[in-house]
């Protein structure tokens, strides 16, 4: 009886022991490339948390594993390379409702990405901390800094930027997705960031190819932010576009997709 027990025993331990490989699983997990110095925590690899405030299962944001963990190089090499498709369908309603509260946590997300980006914020009594009235931008396109203040005449002041034009989006892969998903692409907070209003402007619906941040710090951190969004979300880029986020990628060796969507945008090296 005892003897039986003791093989059984062993046996188990043995199985237990056994390397993930043994067991017909690849051991091909990708190894994070270290963080430079300097590098900010928008630039730290930060796994983005399941369990954010009011959301559930079926409404989470889906992230493709080149969005969560790596290099935005090796996330740049993933990506397809296509022509633009044409703009033909396009308009802004294709993507859902303008600052929906995707996550259900009872703020927009307009108010979310400005309480999230700036700072000595104020809020508008009885909105639970939502409605943000002022605050100061320390604006990472031009490197300025920024007063906001909510109103009819200065609300533009501050402006909140798709790093990932929806029209851009739309003509490089989102035209083939369903409209819940395009949604999350308007109102993901990954790709939005809260900066100089007639910055913005004047960038329009470029991609990297054709602007970039006059903020030559800030670079590194917006093409990267790219490319999380559209590894995120399967989009592709053009030849240019690959091309131009190369070429400011080889600058900073090494630099980490931010994937915090809750961390703030503006920071950089």
């Amino acid at each position: 009886m005892h003897g039986w027990r003791s093989t059984v025993l062993a046996l188990t331990v043995s199985a237990a022991l056994l390397p993930t490989a043994a067991c017909g699983v690849a051991l091909d997990l990708p190894t994070a490339a270290p963080t430079p110095p300097g590098t900010s925590r928008t630039d730290t690899v930060v796994p983005a948390s399941s369990g954010s405030s009011g959301s559930s299962g079926s409404d989470a944001i889906a992230q493709p594993t080149a969005a969560r963990t790596g290099t935005a190089a090796a996330a740049l090499a993933t990506l397809q390379v296509k022509g633009r498709a044409p703009k033909t369908g396009y308009t802004r309603e294709q993507f859902g409702r303008r600052w929906a509260d995707i996550d259900r946590d009872g703020c927009d997300q307009r108010n979310q990405v400005l309480a999230r980006d700036m700072d000595a914020e104020t809020f508008k009594p009885g909105t639970r901390n939502c409605v943000v009235l002022t605050g100061s931008l320390r604006d990472p396109y031009t490197a300025r800094t920024v007063a906001f203040t909510r109103g009819a005449a200065s609300s533009s002041d501050v402006q909140i930027d798709h790093v990932i034009a929806l029209s851009d989006a739309w003509q490089k892969g989102a035209q083939q997705l369903d409209a819940a998903t395009r949604q999350r692409i308007g109102n993901d907070p990954l790709n939005l960031v809260a900066v100089d209003g007639p910055t913005n402007a004047r960038k329009g619906d470029g991609d990297a190819a054709t602007w970039l941040t006059p903020n030559m710090r800030y670079r590194c951190a917006y093409v990267a932010r790219q490319v999380a969004v559209k590894a995120r979300y399967t989009l592709w880029v053009t030849a240019a576009e690959r091309d131009a986020i190369t070429r400011i990628l080889d600058t900073c060796p090494g630099q980490a997709l931010p994937t915090d969507a809750n961390a703030p945008a503006n920071t950089y090296r």
